[in-house]
């Protein structure tokens, strides 16, 4: 059987290397490739995949055209309006595996109660946060970002679930121990807003993960305040896709060794 990462650019992707050591642990004798796939390109190529394909995941930029070829949308990728996971089951499944990615990542690196979220950006992974803060029993949340639509979007989400979201400036956010910070924004940028970030407390989730530690990354560990690097939520969520795909549970330690490796590798 067939599966595949789809995104553009997808040539620095990790995602082969987790999912084929999740199929070597288990015993599986499937294949998983890295595709460049743009959204112009992405409806053809999923109308030519035929019943030897298992899965996709997807990533950047095809987080929400995929919404065009899904049969059935989970409540998560539904309200997220953010799809990282295609099934080929009876119907083609679409599902959301970011959430689970975010939550795992930081309740492996903290125990604390966390009552408050900062989020940097309000793209798909932003949206994605916003369902992970419901699941950590996050009730407010302050949003760092410029284009106001998809702060819009955001805000609808959080109402649904009951959460305050309020769009604010980075110097008027007051950072506390029961505070998660989640940076979504593109490579890059985030390193543009360490330097404005006023004593950093609580834990910082950063979905860039090479090189790590990023910008932010740094100025938490600088602060001695825990830094959650983004390839713990790469690894989580592909344990869930794994699942998803296979039926079977993740190995997850399997996963996690061969993950380590490519990076240090890198």
């Amino acid at each position: 059987m067939h599966a595949a990462v789809l995104g553009s650019p997808i040539s620095h992707s990790l995602s082969p290397v987790l999912h084929r050591a999740a199929y070597s642990e288990l015993g599986l004798a499937h294949d998983y490739q890295a595709i460049e796939v743009t959204k112009e390109t992405f409806v053809d190529f999923v109308k030519g995949c035929d019943d030897t394909w298992l899965g996709l995941s997807l990533t950047m930029p095809l987080k929400e055209v995929a919404f065009d070829v899904a049969e059935e949308v989970s409540p998560v990728a539904l309200l997220s309006r953010s799809i990282n996971t295609l099934i080929f089951n009876e119907k083609l499944v679409a599902d959301n595996t970011d959430v689970t990615g975010i939550v795992h990542a930081v309740r492996e690196m903290t125990s604390h109660d966390l009552t408050h979220m900062v989020i940097f950006g309000s793209g798909a992974t932003a949206r994605s946060s916003i369902l992970a803060a419901n699941q950590l029993g996050i009730s407010t949340i302050h949003t760092v970002a410029r284009n106001h639509s998809a702060i819009a979007e955001c805000q609808a989400i959080a109402t649904k679930l009951g959460i305050t979201l309020i769009d604010a400036s980075l110097r008027d956010i007051t950072f506390t121990p029961q505070t998660l910070t989640v940076n979504t924004t593109p490579a890059g940028v985030g390193d543009t807003l360490a330097d404005a970030v006023i004593d950093p407390t609580g834990p910082m989730l950063d979905v860039i993960y090479h090189p790590w530690p990023t910008a932010l990354g740094q100025r938490w560990h600088d602060a001695q305040s825990i830094a959650i690097p983004g390839y713990l939520m790469l690894l989580h969520q592909a344990a869930k896709q794994v699942e998803l795909m296979t039926g079977q549970e993740a190995p997850l330690h399997a996963m996690r060794t061969a993950l380590m490796d490519a990076l240090a590798s890198r």
